[in-house]
């Protein structure tokens, strides 16, 4: 009992160094800033007279967009989280992947196990710099331990060391999904906040058309009929765009997973084979 103290205190330094994915810890405030921008954009660039006529009537794009109504903001809020995300996780995933191709990193590590070559497998892990090298970098370490206890049987070994892989993708994986979540909520929030500012500029087109009598207030129905189209055009975009990287960069994470699976597979199997 006493031999196996030291493996459990050195596991925790190596989980502490891999921080392979940076990225926005707390997404709240980005969504804060965002509204602030959209707010901003909405009152003095969209809502500025340059836009309309005499009559209030707009007569370019930014104008149009303005006649959406107060759930315009709402939506470029939606719109602009997923972009900024977007390109937060993008940074992170590349921050992840490492350097080099990852298939090129797996096959190299695969060779060095073959040939019992632990420091060039080492070596390898400081080069390429990734999630991926990150759990191979802490398994190598188990390894080593592993290879050099003369207390725990081959089969308490082998446990120990698919323990620490498993470990060791249990902490990368939460730094790789981070935020992806609201990215993928934000596919559907964004179609029905759409679809309420929708809804809302048709009720306001059907009151046009209702107190106007036998006459049709064009003026009102037009803007009714705006932010209708504003609102979906709006709704349908921040949806699109959700779901276009949510599926991008879920399939990186499932690649980056299968590669971490597949490398801490062969060291267990390695060790396995050769003790």
């Amino acid at each position: 009992m006493e031999a196996q103290k030291p493996n459990t205190k050195a596991t925790k330094p190596a989980a502490k160094a891999k921080s392979n994915a940076p990225g926005i810890k707390n997404a709240s405030w980005v969504i804060v800033c965002c509204f602030i921008v959209a707010v901003c954009l909405f009152i003095f660039w969209f809502g500025n007279p340059m836009h309309f006529d005499e009559e209030q009537h707009p007569v370019d794009i930014w104008g149009t967009i303005y006649k959406g109504g107060f759930i315009v903001p709402v939506l470029q809020t939606l719109f602009l989280t997923v972009i900024v995300l977007a390109v937060e996780r993008g940074i992170a995933l590349s921050a992840a992947k490492g350097k080099g191709n990852i298939a090129k990193f797996v096959a190299g590590v695969k060779a060095c196990l073959a040939k019992n070559d632990i420091d060039g497998a080492e070596k390898l892990c400081k080069q390429q710099k990734g999630s991926v090298a990150a759990v191979v970098s802490a398994a190598l370490i188990r390894y080593r331990e592993m290879d050099s206890n003369t207390v725990l049987t081959k089969e308490q070994k082998v446990a120990t060391l698919q323990k620490e892989v498993e470990e060791a993708t249990a902490l990368e994986m939460p730094a790789l999904q981070q935020n992806l979540p609201i990215v993928a909520t934000m596919t559907t929030l964004g179609t029905l906040v759409g679809l309420l500012g929708t809804v809302m500029g048709m009720i306001k087109s059907f009151q046009a058309l209702g107190a106007g009598g036998g006459a049709v207030d064009s003026t009102e129905l037009s803007v009714g009929i705006s932010e209708a189209l504003v609102n979906t055009a709006f709704g349908i975009a921040t949806g699109a765009f959700a779901v276009i990287f949510y599926n991008y960069y879920t399939n990186k994470i499932d690649n980056l997973t299968y590669a971490i699976d597949e490398i801490g597979f062969s060291i267990v199997q390695t060790f396995q084979a050769t003790h």
